[in-house]
Parts: C-alpha cells; sequence; structure tokens
C-alpha cells in the first residue's frame, strides 16, 4: 500500500513539477492568500519571531517583513517541487554560484571541504552544485538531512535532493561517509545546515544571535576539524524572483589552529549579517528560540561534558 501511495504522491507532485515557472508562482501567489489570509499558518510563531528579533522596527516594518517572508514560503514549495524535472540546462538559469573556484582549488590540493549554511533563502537548490563544478562534476555533494518522519514524503523529498546527483546523508551517519569518501580519494564538500534548534541534551554552547540568547549545535564544527576540512560559509542570495545565487565564502583552510567553537560563532555571525540585510528569506515561522538559557540552567546540569537532568545527577 505504502508504494501505492508513493507511486501516486510522486506522479502528482511530478506533473506539478513539469509546470513553467511563471505558472508556479501564479499558483504560490494563490497559496499566499490561503496561508497567510486564510489559514494564518503559524502566524503567531512567525510574528513573535519577527518583534523579538527586530525589536527597533515598528509594527508596519513587522508586517511588511512577514507579507515577504509568506510570499517567499509559498514561492519555495513550488521551486522545491521544481527539481523533480528541471534540465541543468534551465537550472543554470535560476541557479547560479561563486566561490566555487576556491573549493575546487582546495579539491586540488587534496583537501576536502564543508559547507555551513542556514535556513535562508531556498537552501534545497544547493543539491544543484555540480552544474556549477566545472572541473570536478563527478565530486561528492553530502546533503545532511533529519529522515521524515512520513515514509513517502521522505522517500520523495530525496528524489527532489538527488535529481542532481547530490548524496543525501541521514545525520547519524555522516562521519561514516566522510571516512569513506577520503578513503576513496573521493573529492567532497558536505552541506551543514547549521542553525537548528538541538536538543536538551545536545545543548553545549549559547550564541548571541539575533536579539536572542540562542542554544546552537557544535557537532558540524567538530567534523569539520576531525576531517581537516576547508570551511566555507554559503550565502544565498535572491536578486530577484526564481533568480539565486550561491556565495561560498572561505572562513577558514585550518580549522584546528583556530578557538574551539571559533567556526560557530563565525557562521552565526555571518547568517545574521545576511538575515538583516534581508529578513524575508529567513524560516520565521520555526520556534527557534522554545528553549531558553533560564531553562536550561534551572533543569540540567554539565558534568564532565555531558548534559544531564539535575534530578538525576545524583543518581
Amino acid at each position: 500500500m505504502k508504494e501505492i501511495i508513493y507511486r501516486i504522491t510522486y506522479g502528482a507532485f511530478y506533473l506539478f513539477s513539469l509546470l513553467p515557472y511563471r505558472v508556479l508562482y501564479a499558483i504560490a501567489d494563490f497559496f499566499y492568500l490561503l496561508v497567510y489570509r486564510v489559514a494564518g499558518y503559524r502566524k503567531k510563531v512567525v510574528r513573535g519571531n519577527l518583534t523579538s528579533s527586530f525589536p527597533e522596527k515598528s509594527i508596519e516594518e513587522i508586517k511588511e517583513i512577514e507579507k515577504g517572508f509568506y510570499h517567499f514560503l509559498c514561492d519555495y514549495f513550488v521551486e522545491t517541487i521544481k527539481l523533480l524535472s528541471i534540465s541543468p540546462k534551465q537550472m543554470r538559469k535560476h541557479m547560479s554560484f561563486t566561490g566555487l573556484d576556491v573549493v575546487q582549488q582546495c579539491y586540488d590540493e587534496g583537501q576536502d571541504c564543508a559547507g555551513i549554511l542556514g535556513h535562508y533563502c531556498n537552501w534545497e537548490y544547493l543539491s544543484t552544485t555540480l552544474i556549477g563544478m566545472d572541473r570536478y562534476p563527478d565530486s561528492i555533494i553530502g546533503l545532511i538531512y533529519h529522515p521524515l518522519y512520513n515514509a513517502v514524503f521522505d522517500r520523495l523529498f530525496l528524489q527532489l535532493r538527488e535529481h542532481f546527483h547530490g548524496v543525501c546523508i541521514p545525520k547519524k551517519d555522516v562521519l561514516r561517509y566522510l571516512i569513506k569518501y577520503k578513503r576513496e580519494g573521493r573529492k567532497s564538500i558536505f552541506g551543514y545546515i547549521a542553525d537548528q534548534t538541538p536538543k536538551w541534551e545536545n545543548i553545549h554552547l549559547w550564541l548571541p544571535f539575533l536579539n536572542h540568547d540562542t542554544p546552537v549545535f557544535t557537532n558540524g564544527e567538530k567534523l569539520m576539524r576531525k576531517m581537516n576540512n576547508a570551511v566555507f560559509y554559503v550565502e544565498i542570495q535572491r536578486p530577484k524572483r526564481g533568480q539565486y545565487i550561491a556565495h561560498f565564502k572561505l572562513i577558514t583552510r585550518t580549522p584546528n589552529q583556530l578557538e574551539e567553537n571559533a567556526i560557530t560563532k563565525r557562521f552565526f555571525e555571518l547568517l545574521e549579517q545576511t538575515i538583516r540585510r534581508d529578513p524575508r528569506y529567513y524560516l520565521w515561522s520555526h520556534n527557534r528560540w522554545k528553549r531558553t538559557h533560564e531553562e536550561f540552567d534551572r533543569e540540567y546540569m554539565v558534568v564532565n561534558g555531558k548534559v544531564l537532568p539535575r534530578n538525576k545527577s545524583n543518581n
């Protein structure tokens, strides 16, 4: 039964993806009316995130950013489905890259790479990075992901992300694949979406980010240090509707010469700069600050590098 449901779902989404961009964006405009005006999808979360992140802005400015975000969210949905069928030739009209020459220079010198990014602009389009690799078209684009609970949509998103030969790798298996490709001599750049909210037991660092004391992941940086990767901040810009530019900006080629957590700190500084330039394209619908430092200090403690509930610390 699951196979039948998947085939029907895939077929419907594939047919949808065949529509030209102008039609897809007309549909996205209709979705905007439903999602924002009618349903008010996560509107309370979005408004709360915006007002607390930009206390200096008026309510009118906040509402303009909010409307822009919902317009983009609907665009993101139809643009991502388009990945099921779009050709490399078509994709080059919508996605371009800068800095990949530096990535390929690292490959020339025997160093693999890591790209660190946030939920800004259409991050799914980074699965097309190989179209910009003129000298290493067969290198590995590692797409780290958390499997979805819904098996049908998890399989569908794997199809989307691997359409341009990216390799989808579950978070728990990243190190194994990094070592595997290294042993095989295959050049790789793994993409780490690093602005997600860690679970309580994975909080080892808090940083100032968008006017909040924010818990952040540090495991990505640990892997970059372990593999001695050249680390790039990937900033995506949207000059106009339907066009994106991904800038690969080198942070360091010597991660182990930096202080602990320096890469993570630099990433959040750069991401905040990106967001402040144009806040519309950040994922404001995620309840990013649901865990507070005060609650962490009250309920948890760190013992020998491990986060433990305080009521179990003496057991």
